[in-house]
């Protein structure tokens, strides 16, 4: 288990993605790239949130769908 996040760097925060490492989680990370191109979004996996203050505080989504809809609506901000 670890956690997508997804921080983008004009914003205090973070969304975080609980999910399975391998192909899965390679394959999400590309549909976001591809998504959100370089729109000043880093794109991290990490295993413990506890662990990375530095993206705090933490909204944490449920799926992907989820992540993308909370990244686009952050984007228009």
């Amino acid at each position: 288990m670890c956690f997508l996040v997804a921080k983008q760097f004009n914003q205090i925060g973070c969304f975080a993605l609980q999910t399975e490492g391998g192909k899965s989680l390679v394959e999400i990370k590309r549909r976001l790239e591809n998504e959100f191109g370089d729109s000043s979004l880093q794109l991290v996996t990490i295993s413990r949130p506890s662990a990375y203050g530095e993206y705090e505080p933490y909204s944490f989504v449920s799926s992907e769908l989820e992540l993308r809809d909370k990244l686009k609506e952050n984007m228009v901000r």
